[in-house]
């Protein structure tokens, strides 16, 4: 595939489009995306109603750190949320326990909603609090986690911890301040 060819593509493109601009059949177009994706100049994304979605660029798409919250909620949880800027993390992994901390931090309840699955994921109750503490968000937490197992079949938490997060009225509610 030419300079030339890759110029039209560049961009977000679906295999229509990629039809339409170099006037090909779509059979070559899927070679065509074969190709890209072989030298790394290809990303896929899947949007609405199972369309794949190609981000076409010139020069190589090069992955550095590790997977950020975005990335960490949508492996680990059924209900999957748009990103809405990339989130990379350098010099560590982020774990499940500071997943849910920063989801309780936030104010979107796509992302309340989609972090009710991973309470049953959590492998230390003791490093949740700990995350929960330094987000401040204790009460939150221990609310979703209420939530969590009234709507879903979730582990049970540790007493003490569970005694801890309910106790601190920080946020008098789950969606406030």
């Amino acid at each position: 595939m030419n300079q030339s060819k890759l110029k039209l593509l560049e961009g977000l493109n679906t295999i229509e489009t990629i039809q339409k601009k170099l006037n090909i059949k779509r059979s070559t177009a899927i070679k065509y995306i074969h190709l890209l994706r072989k030298k790394g100049l290809i990303e896929t994304k899947i949007g609405r109603n199972k369309i794949h979605l190609y981000k076409i660029s010139k020069t190589p798409i090069i992955k550095i750190g590790n997977p950020g919250y975005y990335e960490t909620l949508n492996l680990n949880s059924k209900i999957k949320i748009n990103e809405p800027y990339e989130h990379k993390v350098i010099g560590k992994t982020i774990s499940i326990e500071e997943t849910i901390a920063w989801a309780a931090s936030t104010k979107n309840i796509r992302i309340h909603i989609s972090v009710l699955n991973l309470f049953n994921k959590v492998k230390s109750w003791q490093k949740l609090y700990k995350y929960a503490k330094s987000f401040n968000v204790r009460r939150k937490v221990g609310a979703l986690y209420d939530v969590s197992r009234t709507i879903l079949k979730t582990k049970k938490m540790d007493l003490r911890t569970r005694r801890n997060l309910l106790k601190f009225s920080v946020a008098l509610c789950l969606f406030c301040s």
